[in-house]
């Protein structure tokens, strides 16, 4: 029989490992999400500015900023087929 020690210790790295599970799964959720936005907003030039707005108000780190460039350019040449 395990002691308490032992078994607070098997409860806890189970703990461990099912957080990181919902990490992971938050992480994937948020991934699919975006996947999702973006493409459909890169299919409509309304959506595509929207989003590009959003993007430029929420996302503020220098690195982040520069991360979705890309896509801002995309998102602005579709946006840009509206007007």
């Amino acid at each position: 029989m395990k002691t308490l020690e032992q078994q607070i210790a098997s409860t806890q790295s189970k703990l461990a490992r099912l957080r990181t599970r919902k990490k992971a799964t938050d992480t994937r959720v948020k991934i699919l999400v975006g996947a999702v936005v973006a493409k459909a907003a890169l299919e409509s030039p309304e959506a595509a500015a929207k989003l590009a707005g959003l993007l430029r108000e929420k996302v503020t780190r220098d690195l982040d900023v520069k991360e979705i460039q890309p896509l801002l350019a995309d998102l602005d040449k579709k946006a840009a087929r509206n007007g």
